[in-house]
This record gives C-alpha cells, sequence and structure tokens, in this order.
C-alpha cells in the first residue's frame, strides 16, 4: 500500500494557471500538469536559490521529499518546452501560508486547519479524535 501525500506548506499560489504555445489551441495540445507543490519547489529552488534542506523547511517536507518533487518539476518543466506542450498548475496535497497547519500526534502528518475551527475534531488523515 502507497503511503498518502503529507500536506505540503505553499508560500501562495500562481497569478496565471495555464501557459501555452504560442498559436497553439489549448484543446489540441497535449497538457501536462504541475502539482502546486511543484510550482512551490521550483519557485523556492531556482527562482528564490535556496539550498534544498531550507527549501524543504519551509515546504514542511524532508530534504529528499524536496529533492524529488523538484526533480519531477523540473522533468515535466522540460517536457513542457521541448514538446510544446500546454503546462497547467493546479492540485496536489498542499497548505497554504495564510492557513494555520498542524501535525496530528497519532500520524504525524501535517493538515490545514480551517479558519472557523483553529481545533479540529478529528485528523482528515487517521480520522483520530482529538
Amino acid at each position: 500500500m502507497v503511503r498518502p501525500k503529507c500536506c505540503r506548506q505553499v508560500g501562495a499560489g500562481p497569478e496565471k494557471t495555464c501557459f501555452r504555445p504560442q498559436g497553439a489551441e489549448v484543446t489540441a495540445v497535449e497538457e501536462v500538469r504541475l502539482t502546486l507543490d511543484e510550482y512551490e519547489a521550483i519557485r523556492l529552488a531556482d527562482l528564490e536559490g535556496l539550498y534544498q534542506e531550507e527549501a524543504a523547511s519551509l515546504m514542511n517536507v524532508s530534504r529528499q521529499t524536496f529533492g524529488r518533487i523538484v526533480a519531477l518539476a523540473r522533468r515535466k518543466i522540460a517536457d513542457v518546452l521541448v514538446n510544446g506542450k500546454v503546462l497547467r498548475i493546479a492540485g496536489g496535497p498542499v497548505a497554504t501560508n495564510a492557513e494555520v497547519s498542524t501535525h496530528c500526534p497519532r500520524c504525524r502528518r501535517a493538515f490545514a486547519l480551517s479558519g472557523e475551527t483553529p481545533n479540529p475534531k478529528s485528523c482528515p488523515h487517521c480520522r483520530k479524535r482529538a
């Protein structure tokens, strides 16, 4: 059984969520989906120039996980550029910095708390009652 992904912290989502080759119709070209955590990893590593360890702590993941996220994101971006595909940024197991997050004492996974319920009744992953 595959282990579920933990909730990853991202600064904020991108302003533009779809990029396509000039002159290409969105429906006629193959699409590649970059998740929000992959977008954030590229932003921190390549745009901000942070070391993997520092960027990983900002995203609430291990350094090894951060390295895997960055490698996958770079592969997807290379595919988009070389093969002229559409890039769409959306989804993924993330929480923005505007949201408050906590860790479950049982499964130790992070999850976002909504503004209305700062003390959740149970973990959304393992359903342990608080």
